[in-house]
């Protein structure tokens, strides 16, 4: 039987797909009209998007329109998955002789790699330096058919494991902790149309929390509401929000975002107020941070979502809670600042790394560290 002598062009692309899908997490892009070239997404590493381009490109002037081009596709990328920044690593495997790369060294947020060869890779420090491994990770003792086989099972996979997380992440999973979250507002909604002084003993007052030391306050008020409508208004949205986090995080994560969320909004409406302040409405607006945190983790699924839905709604109640009297908007800021630092602290699961999530609990001791100096310590 002949051996199947596979291109060395085509082999080296074989070689990179394999280490940066692999090896180091990253996942095709689909982008239409682009032909000999293969695009590659990881937002969590150095570079963002890594091009492997096949196509034969013979004159300067052609690499220009190349740059033109990827240039604009970063542009709708970047738009797409809410980034901030793009850096992108272009390797090309069919460069002509007449083209000179180093004439475009100074390319915003662009790296270019010629390569022939995995050694080549070595001549580029902006390479080895954000993949330190690439060269070993891509020598293979199988070659030809075994050579592709090898690579092709290894990148199923990872393609079966990557898809069996978003399947665990998102998978819907009963709200229980929301229901039960619901359920205790409704309850002392109740008992205090029969006892209106619950309202004047847990609410969230600075006098009584600061000069009486009534700390259990800044966790009590986000249980209590003013009237029906008011609690209508908060477990509708404790319901349409908290069912999806819930299934997101997980329920004690989830618990602890609602809890820490409710405190900051607490801590924020004490610093700012001396008037007495219910609801959950700063603990909800905590959610709807963690779920802006996490939908950023997951912008390749959720960019729509969080543009068209999230962040309007953010903004819209923000601007009621400022235009409106009667509204505790500092505790909806607080809830919110809370909100999104005690998601980084608790992690999303299969991104959050472990540096990441202590910086996250560190920067919301800090939040509420610093308010609580404030209003406990200086009297503020």
């Amino acid at each position: 039987m002949n051996e199947i002598v596979i291109d060395k062009k085509e082999e080296l692309v074989m070689k990179l797909l394999h280490y940066f899908i692999t090896e180091r997490g990253y996942n095709p892009v689909i982008i239409r009209g682009v032909k000999d070239e293969i695009w590659l997404e990881n937002l969590d590493d150095d570079y963002k998007i890594i091009r492997i381009v096949s196509g034969y490109i013979h004159n300067n002037e052609q690499f220009k329109f190349d740059i033109f081009k990827t240039e604009s596709l970063l542009k709708t990328i970047k738009k797409k998955t809410l980034s901030f920044k793009i850096n992108a690593l272009s390797i090309f495997v069919n460069l002509g002789d007449n083209v000179d790369i180093s004439e475009f060294e100074d390319t915003p947020n662009i790296k270019f790699a010629n390569i022939h060869d995995a050694d080549d890779l070595n001549k580029y420090r902006f390479v080895t330096s954000a993949f330190p491994d690439i060269t070993n990770d891509m020598d293979f003792k199988e070659k030809g058919l075994e050579l592709f086989m090898k690579i092709t099972s290894d990148i199923n996979k990872k393609n079966e494991g990557d898809a069996k997380m978003n399947e665990d992440v998102f998978r819907p999973k009963k709200p229980v902790i929301t229901y039960a979250l619901i359920a205790i507002n409704v309850v002392i909604y109740i008992l205090s149309l029969f006892n209106d002084s619950i309202l004047q003993m847990f609410a969230v007052n600075r006098f009584y929390i600061v000069e009486l030391n009534q700390y259990y306050r800044l966790f009590t008020g986000i249980f209590l509401h003013a009237n029906l409508l008011h609690l209508l208004f908060n477990m509708y949205a404790l319901y349409v929000i908290g069912m999806q986090l819930e299934s997101f995080l997980g329920k004690w994560k989830y618990l602890a975002v609602y809890l820490l969320s409710g405190l900051g909004g607490s801590m924020l409406s004490i610093f700012f107020s001396n008037n007495f302040s219910v609801g959950a409405s700063g603990a909800i607006f905590g959610l709807m941070g963690a779920l802006l945190y996490f939908g950023y983790h997951y912008r390749v699924y959720l960019d729509s979502v969080v543009k068209s839905q999230i962040i309007p709604l953010i903004v819209i109640n923000l601007f009621i809670g400022f235009t409106v009297s009667g509204i505790d908007n500092w505790a909806h800021i607080g809830g919110l600042v809370g909100g999104i630092l005690s998601c980084m602290a608790v992690g999303v699961k299969y991104k959050s790394s472990k540096f990441e999530m202590i910086n996250g609990a560190i920067m919301y001791l800090i939040f509420i560290g610093f308010i609580g100096y404030m209003v406990f310590v200086r009297g503020l």
